[in-house]
């Protein structure tokens, strides 16, 4: 009996250690991607704040489209973790061709959209100074999505084999070219002329190109995946493969879009309450989202060792590698809870002095804090139930627990019942609360034969 403890212990070690030697270089790269758009602010700011809000209009008219779109492209992970598992190596190079023709079709109507977003700014009563501006940001960065898309599609394959460090070092390149194109296009050095907001989106776009030319090298130089004749072949769009890839990508898309517009609609809530209520807001939302780094990359770990369990016909170990990965997704966001909790004034200081701005950011760290675990249990959720291909259910919990209830009762909270920022974020941690149980509960569900 002890002997039998002693190797599911060893067991369950050795599964943390590869879900955590998978995650930890998708953790990194999603912090390197998060400091190109501080970079983008920062130097926005330091040329005018005209040029900062038209960049912060532009980006979040962006943002909605590139998450529907990565989150269509993710599905190539899953499909790639469970033909692996089941050493299907030609059907893997198959799958990934056709998510390269699904990057390309995407990235169409996507680019025409971006350069015809002046009507629908206006609608939403954005100030018509920065409308201009804005769109010449969007027109800029809209040359960049088929190298972006492209460039998501073999991030993706490779995660979906195990192999995250190149994404790492290539986000690196990306922020390193970042700065300096930056610095160029928006303040007009080397003979350019400033290009201010456009120049921030032509940079954005030369990263997107230097990003998919780096990840296409490693990708096609890369000698283990020489078996998948990934390009030894040039086919034609295949509908049977994009199907299957939309079926599994487009609930991600979804439910990925949905639960950033609520974000974004608290946001916009904030701004009706009060000045004071964006700043705390912001500060305590820019620190949770951080954080929320670690459990997101783990979730891609997670949806590549189930999925590789899946394909390896192994019910025991499908269980096991997802129980193993939610619980590190927990574990780092118990930590986290943890410290807003004892030291909310030192996290607050590093963001601002203002004494009102700070103890409004307090408040919200607390309730930050509170949202951590419930973080942490649904995207390791989700991240397992992605391994099982299962997404169009949650994609439904999502819909429910973000619009129907998360948004409804912090808007009744705190505009209704007059609670303010706090109202609005007690809706944002019911949303997360039901998403947690509900995706976890259904990975439950869905692998209890296997108990």
């Amino acid at each position: 009996m002890i002997q039998r403890i002693r190797a599911r212990k060893k067991d369950l070690q050795r599964e943390a250690r590869h879900t955590l030697r998978i995650g930890i270089p998708v953790i990194i790269a999603q912090l390197l991607q998060m400091s190109m758009n501080f970079v983008d602010t920062v130097m926005a700011g330091n040329l005018s704040a005209q040029t900062l809000a038209a960049v912060a209009v532009g980006g979040a008219m962006l943002m909605p489209f590139i998450m529907f779109s990565s989150g269509i492209l993710s599905a190539i992970t899953p499909i790639t973790a469970q033909l692996f598992g089941a050493r299907e190596s030609l059907e893997i190079g198959r799958n990934a061709r056709q998510c390269l023709w699904l990057a390309l079709i995407l990235s169409v109507p996507t680019f025409f959209i971006l350069r015809n977003l002046e009507p629908l700014m206006v609608m939403m009563d954005i100030s018509p100074d920065l409308i201009p501006t804005a769109g010449q940001y969007l027109d800029a960065i809209s040359w960049g999505l088929t190298p972006f898309f492209l460039y998501m599609a073999l991030r993706f394959f490779n995660e979906g084999l195990s192999v995250t460090r190149p994404s790492m070092v290539i986000a690196l390149a990306g922020l390193l070219v970042n700065i300096p194109a930056n610095y160029i296009l928006m303040y007009g050095k080397l003979g350019f002329p400033p290009l201010g907001a456009a120049g921030c989106g032509y940079a954005t776009s030369i990263v997107g190109l230097v990003m998919v030319l780096l990840m296409a090298l490693f990708t096609t130089s890369y000698r283990p995946f020489r078996r998948f004749e990934i390009f030894s072949h040039i086919r034609k769009p295949e509908w049977n493969y994009l199907k299957e890839i939309l079926r599994i990508g487009v609930p991600i898309g979804v439910s990925t879009t949905m639960e950033v517009t609520m974000f974004a609609v608290v946001s916009l809530l904030m701004a009706s309450i009060s000045t004071l209520a964006v700043a705390g807001h912001q500060v305590a939302i820019n620190f949770a989202a951080i954080m929320f780094m670690v459990p997101l990359g783990l979730s891609t770990a997670i949806t590549t060792r189930v999925g590789n369990a899946v394909g390896e016909k192994s019910a025991g170990a499908v269980r096991i590698r997802g129980f193993v990965g939610v619980s590190l997704c927990a574990l780092f966001m118990i930590c986290t809870a943890t410290v807003m909790f004892l030291y909310p004034d030192l996290i607050v200081s590093i963001y601002t002095q203002d004494p009102a701005v700070k103890e409004m950011a307090v408040s919200l760290i607390y309730l930050a804090a509170v949202f951590q675990i419930s973080d942490g249990l649904q995207v390791g959720g989700f991240g397992a139930l992605r391994g099982l291909k299962d997404t169009k259910v949650p994609m439904y919990v999502n819909l429910v627990a973000y619009w129907i209830v998360g948004l409804p009762v912090g808007y009744y909270l705190g505009m209704i019942k007059g609670w303010g920022p706090e109202g609005l974020w007690y809706g944002l941690i019911a949303g997360l609360t039901i998403t947690a149980v509900l995706h976890n509960s259904r990975f439950v569900l869905l692998t209890k034969q296997s108990n």
